[in-house]
C-alpha cells in the first residue's frame, strides 16, 4: 500500500472528547475503515498504516485509546494495556465509528474495521457493539487473555490473520477464537495461518518479528476483502 498522509481529529465519546488520526484519499472521498492500535498506543506504525489505506482508496480513522500515551517499551506497553478501561475503549471505538459515518468523505453507511495485536481482539469487540454499522471486520493475531467476551453482535463478515510460530497465540487459542467465532458471529468467518509467522509478522517496524512475505499476503487478502464487502 502506497502511502497518504493524514491529521489528528477530534469527535465526540459518549459525553467527552477524544481524538485519533484520519487520513482521506487523494480523491477526497471513499469508504470508510476504523483501524484499532497495538499495545504500543497510536504511534507512527498505525499512522502508517491509516495513510497507506487512504493511498488505496479509503478514509482511515486510528482512535487514541490510551489518549495521547505511547510506548516503546514491552514492560510499558504491557502496562497501559492492563489499565486501559475496555469500556472506555469500547465507547471511543463506537465514537470513531460514528465520526467516521457522518464524515462528509465516507461514502459507505457500513465501515471497515480492522485491529493489529490488542487492537486484533478489541476490533472484535468493536464489531459486536456496533453490528450492522460495521460491514466488513480484519483482526491481525488479537487473542483474548481470559475470558473471550460476547461477540454474538458481530453481523460482517470476518477476516483473521495469525501465524503458526506466534509464540503470544499459540495454535490451541488460535483455533479456540475461531470456534467461538463460527459459533457466535452472524456473518462468515475466515482464517488465514502464515507458515513460519510469528507475532507482529505485519509490522515492519518490528525488527525481530516483520514476515514480508506474509506481511504482502495478509495485505492483498485484506484489500481484496475490504473491497469486496463494502463495495469499494
Amino acid at each position: 500500500m502506497a502511502g497518504n498522509a493524514g491529521s489528528t481529529v477530534r469527535f465526540p465519546s459518549n459525553g467527552h472528547d477524544a481524538q485519533g488520526y484520519l487520513a482521506v484519499p487523494a480523491a477526497g472521498s471513499g469508504p470508510g475503515v476504523v483501524v484499532i492500535q497495538e499495545w504500543w498506543g497510536l504511534v507512527d506504525h498505525i499512522r502508517d498504516v491509516c495513510d497507506r489505506l487512504a493511498g488505496e482508496g479509503f478514509v482511515a480513522l486510528a482512535p487514541d485509546l490510551y489518549r495521547g500515551e505511547t510506548t516503546a517499551e514491552p514492560d510499558e506497553a504491557g502496562k497501559l494495556m492492563m489499565e486501559l478501561d475496555i469500556e472506555r475503549a469500547a465507547k471511543d471505538m463506537s465514537g470513531a465509528v460514528d465520526f467516521l459515518r457522518d464524515h462528509e468523505a465516507v461514502t459507505t453507511d457500513r465501515l471497515g474495521a480492522i485491529g493489529f495485536c490488542m487492537g486484533g481482539g478489541l476490533v472484535l469487540v468493536l464489531a459486536a457493539r456496533n453490528g450492522d454499522k460495521i460491514g466488513a471486520a480484519v483482526s491481525f493475531y488479537g487473542v483474548f487473555k481470559g475470558e473471550t467476551p460476547d461477540l454474538s453482535g458481530i453481523t460482517a463478515p470476518v477476516l483473521v490473520h495469525f501465524g503458526d510460530a506466534d509464540a503470544l497465540a499459540p495454535m490451541e487459542q488460535v483455533r479456540a477464537l475461531e470456534s467461538t467465532l463460527r459459533e457466535q458471529a452472524g456473518g462468515d468467518v475466515t482464517f488465514e495461518i502464515y507458515r513460519g509467522a510469528g507475532h507482529a509478522f505485519y509490522n515492519d517496524t518490528n525488527t525481530d518479528g516483520y514476515d514480508p512475505e506474509a506481511a504482502a499476503a495478509a495485505e492483498e487478502r485484506t484489500l481484496r476483502f475490504l473491497r469486496e464487502h463494502l463495495d469499494a
